[in-house]
Formats: C-alpha cells, structure tokens, sequence
C-alpha cells in the first residue's frame, strides 16, 4: 500500500471521530463516554446475550469489556449472570433503566445523522450516503478473518452444512453429500490438505477447502461465503489464498469441479484465470471442470 493511502485513511478517521463526537467524556450529550454507549446500545433489545458474543461482534478485548460492563451495572443499566445451563458463561441484558436510555441514545443518535444531512442539498446527501455505505461495504470485507481449522472444528462444520443446504436448493434434484466426492474429513488437514474458514465479528461466514496430493494437482473442494456477506470479494479472496497455500505447498497446477447452476462461481473461476478442461474425476454434480497453473511458491 502506498504511504499516501495510509494517510487518507487516518485523515478520514480523523474526521469522523469529531465529527460523530467520539473525542468527549460524554457522547451525544449523555451520561457516558462512547465505548460504554455503544456496548449498551449492542446489548439491545431487552433480551439475555452472551457476553462472549456481544465481545466478538464489538472485536473488543475481554478485560475492556469487562470494565464497560462493570460501570454499567454499578450504574444500574445491566445486569450480568451466570448462564443457567452453562455457568461458565456469562449473559448480559438490559434493565428498564438500560432501556430508557437506550432509547434515548436512538434518538440522538438520529439527531445526529440528521445533523450531518441537513447542510447538504439532495444530490450530495445522496453522495454522503451512497459513500457511507461503499465504505462500510469495504470496512467489512477488511475485517473478515482466514483460519485455517480441522474439518470437525464447529465453524466448519456449520460452513458445510451451510453450504450442503444451499446446493440443495440450487440443484435440479437436490443435493446428496454421499453421491458426492466429499473428500474424507482426512484430506483437509495437513499436510495432504487444508482447510480455511473465514470469520466476520466472530460468526463462520465462508470457507474452502484444499486437497494436496503428493505428485499430484492441488485441488480446490468446498468454496461457500454466506449469502449475507456476498458482495465483499470474499470468495475472490478465499480462492486466492487457497491459491497461495498450494503454491508454497509446491504444487504447479490447481483444478477444481462445479455445477452449472453456480453460474457466479463459474465467473469468478475464469476471471481468476482458469481454464476448462476435460473431466478428471467423476464427481456426480459436476458439469465444469477447471485448471490453473501456479507460479512457483515463495517462503
């Protein structure tokens, strides 16, 4: 990245922090600073949270949170137990004062994106927000993870079930893991396999799969991204790297197979620089077959 680039960002952080009001003692005019705010707003609707899961969804440290957490429940606006069938986790939920002022930080808070509008006419307004959300778009995709994890981890597991129940809808005739040439659990881990899953706020949100056969082409099993998180190159991003992997594993070749109901995935495998090929295995629900060459691997 260019030092120009690194600058601009900072800049427009910069920007945002005072302007949004994050740089006083009392955000939005209220009793507390931002970091405790927003965790109250994050806990929510009045419902039982798992802290551990709020704590992933902000990407904050265990110990912050739980010192945001103990000043709002010496304030009265949270109450923390034990889960009744886990006491090792901790739930979090809303008092009705935790509610009240909850409400209230909405209602500031619409004040001040109002606030933000309201000097500009209707073409720019609508620049600002299409600009907002192009770069929440992109500040997303920048903090989705890549890990690599056994098959039998429970992210993974989700993934392919996940994507198991999607091809079923997809496929004329459904999908059957058992007439597929599900590779076995085994071939995923190293070293004749990997397996990645990628993360979002601490949620399994995609994953792919690689086989690395001594002598053999790599081979790519298994790429999903979760409908919800389309749209951010994950799946770019996820064959690359599984790319790389067998690059640095010393394979030259990678292929994989896909049905032509995949019609997305078909773009992105020859956008990336793969070509069809004659058939090389018998996989039932395949009717694309694919090959890449890989420049060599490097340390």
């Amino acid at each position: 990245m260019e030092p120009e680039q690194v600058e601009r960002v900072r800049r427009f952080n910069r920007t945002v922090a005072e302007r949004v009001g994050v740089l006083h003692d009392h955000y939005l005019g209220g009793a507390r600073p931002y970091g405790q705010a927003r965790l109250l707003w994050e806990i929510g609707d009045g419902g039982t949270h798992d802290v551990r899961g709020v704590r992933d969804r902000l990407d904050l440290d265990s110990g912050y949170v739980s010192r945001l957490l103990r000043a709002l429940e010496r304030d009265g606006l949270v109450t923390v137990a034990a889960h009744p069938r886990d006491r090792r986790v901790r739930t979090v939920r809303l008092t009705a004062a935790g509610q009240r002022e909850r409400a209230l930080l909405d209602d500031r808070s619409d004040a001040l994106a109002a606030s933000l509008l309201a000097p500009l006419d209707a073409r720019k307004r609508e620049r600002l927000t299409s600009a907002m959300a192009e770069v929440e778009r992109l500040l997303t995709a920048s903090v989705v993870s890549l890990t690599a994890r056994d098959p039998g981890h429970p992210d993974a597991v989700h993934c392919l079930r996940s994507y198991a129940a999607e091809l079923g809808e997809l496929f004329e005739g459904g999908f059957d893991p058992a007439r597929s040439l599900l590779p076995d659990p085994g071939e995923l881990r190293p070293p004749g396999g990997l397996f990645l899953v990628a993360t979002l706020h601490g949620e399994p949100v995609g994953c792919g799969g690689i086989k690395l056969p001594a002598g053999a082409p790599a081979e790519i099993k298994r790429l999903w991204v979760s409908p919800h998180v389309r749209g951010l190159g994950l799946a770019r991003r996820l064959l690359s790297e599984l790319e790389e992997r067998a690059a640095l594993h010393g394979s030259r070749r990678v292929r994989l197979d896909t049905n032509r109901a995949l019609e997305a995935a078909t773009r992105l495998y020859r956008e990336s620089g793969y070509r069809e090929v004659t058939a090389f295995n018998a996989e039932p629900y395949a009717d694309h077959w694919f090959e890449k060459r890989l420049a060599p691997g490097t340390p």
